[in-house]
């Protein structure tokens, strides 16, 4: 996919997401994406006949997930689901480790999604405070990764 059609698929779903719509579909060529947002409040007040169970299920899913913590610093999350990479290779170190200094632009990580490696970048200047998530780990939509204070 070309890059610039991904970051804006990307800044698309985000957008999407934010605004609360349900279903945003782009097409270029012979490339179309649908990005599609059911939010679990809406499922649990209109459960559907065929599927009675699945509003439960999705509200006691919710529930069990611990509350978010909050970080001193800022946040990386993950800009899309995928796999977690902490260095370029198996063989090779990480790219960060807690206690370096990164600087704004500078790789942290990769996160591979349909078998492309996406390298996410440092936002800001800083010393790498806590590294959440571990290497090969699937990782979700803004899922915290790296904290940078």
């Amino acid at each position: 996919m070309d890059r610039a059609l991904q970051e804006f698929t990307f800044e698309l779903m985000r957008h999407a997401a934010e605004q609360g719509l349900s279903k945003v579909t782009v097409t270029e060529g012979n490339f179309s994406i649908t990005v599609e947002n059911t939010p679990v409040e809406a499922a649990a007040v209109a459960p559907t006949a065929a599927a009675p169970a699945a509003a439960p299920a999705a509200v006691q899913e919710s529930a069990a997930q611990p509350e978010e913590e909050s970080y001193s610093g800022t946040v990386v999350s993950a800009p899309l689901v995928g796999t977690f990479y902490a260095a370029n290779a198996p063989e090779e170190p990480p790219i960060v480790s807690v206690g370096d200094t990164v600087t704004k632009g500078q790789t942290l990580c990769i996160i591979e999604a349909m078998k492309t490696m996406n390298t996410i970048e440092s936002p800001c200047d800083g010393k790498v405070q806590k590294i959440l998530v571990t290497n090969g780990e699937l990782v979700e939509y803004h899922q915290p990764l790296i904290v940078i204070e």
